[in-house]
């Protein structure tokens, strides 16, 4: 069995991939170009990807393929309908950068919160040790305990955001599709009034595109953060850098873009370098441990297949 690897560079530098020779034979490729993707595929039986699209224009060219392993819970860039007539499988992973991403959203909002990158740059410029005064605490900051935190999806990600705002708390709104017991679950207009800190953790679907848009942007307080670490479409990004040029929106935190990378004609190329903006470059899932735990999940899946058993299957 021949098990490829077509964008393995997204995985990072530092993993060992010897858990999936047990399996057959392992191809790792660190990217492929479109030219490439005859050669690297024709022989696959398997195929591992991260970012990179597999749909009905180039699918038919892999003759041989029997499984798809997507490196990620979301599978957007999978054609599941020409996978699903030809009978080659979908695996998706489930659950495995929760602690991560959730880590990551919290970071974001308590930096923003707090106008942490104004006061570490006010000390790293050298304005604290020539100023002469012994504390600065201008911007004005809050404390977050006791403000309301609006979570946008409730799956293992959203659900371990609530349970650390809760931690420090916060009042934890939950907007998702079905309610769920022993949270404060409301519609999506009122979790967009009444947030301090708005925070997304929804895939991208035909429901979700779009879904905070300029109207339910200008629904925010002008003070609110919104943090963004689902995927950027849901999103109207032009609007959101508008709210924040404008003074409309106290802090933006965003680590998933409509195109990644983040092209130069991007909106938030406007705002990048402001205080109140924290943008990073699709990271936040990618913790060593959580690295190592998508492989192991991974080495499982295919496992799983070659038993005639059915984990993680999305076709």
């Amino acid at each position: 069995m021949q098990i490829t690897f077509l964008d393995a560079a997204t995985l990072g530098d530092d993993l060992s991939y010897e858990m999936f020779e047990k399996f057959g034979n392992v191809t790792v490729h660190q990217s492929t170009a479109s030219r490439e993707f005859v050669d690297h595929i024709q022989d696959a039986d398997v195929v591992i990807i991260n970012k990179y699209k597999l749909n009905a224009e180039n699918l038919p060219l892999a003759n041989r393929l029997r499984l798809i392993c997507v490196a990620a819970t979301g599978f957007d860039n999978i054609d599941l309908a020409y996978c699903r007539e030809h009978e080659i499988a979908v695996c998706n992973v489930v659950g495995y950068s929760t602690q991560c991403v959730a880590q990551v959203t919290v970071s974001m909002a308590l930096s923003l919160y707090t106008h942490l990158q104004e006061y570490t740059e006010f000390v790293r410029s050298g304005e604290y040790t020539a100023r002469g005064i012994a504390n600065r605490l201008s911007p004005v900051y809050h404390e977050i305990a006791g403000k309301t935190w609006g979570i946008v999806g409730f799956g293992n990600i959203g659900g371990q955001v609530g349970r650390v705002a809760q931690a420090l708390g916060c009042r934890v709104l939950v907007n998702k599709q079905t309610p769920i017991e022993g949270w404060t679950c409301v519609d999506f207009d009122t979790v967009c009034r009444e947030s301090d800190i708005l925070s997304l953790h929804v895939p991208l679907n035909d429901s979700t595109r779009g879904l905070l848009d300029r109207r339910h942007i200008g629904m925010l307080k002008a003070d609110a953060i919104v943090i963004n670490v689902a995927r950027g479409a849901v999103t109207d990004e032009a609007a959101l850098a508008d709210a924040v040029q404008c003074g409309r929106l106290g802090g933006l935190g965003v680590d998933v873009y409509s195109l990644e990378p983040m092209p130069k004609d991007h909106p938030f190329q406007g705002i990048k370098t402001l205080p109140n903006v924290c943008l990073t470059p699709h990271m936040a899932w990618g913790g060593y441990e959580t690295r190592v735990r998508l492989l192991a999940e991974m080495a499982e899946n295919i496992r799983s297949y070659l038993a005639g058993e059915k984990r993680c299957r999305v076709d």
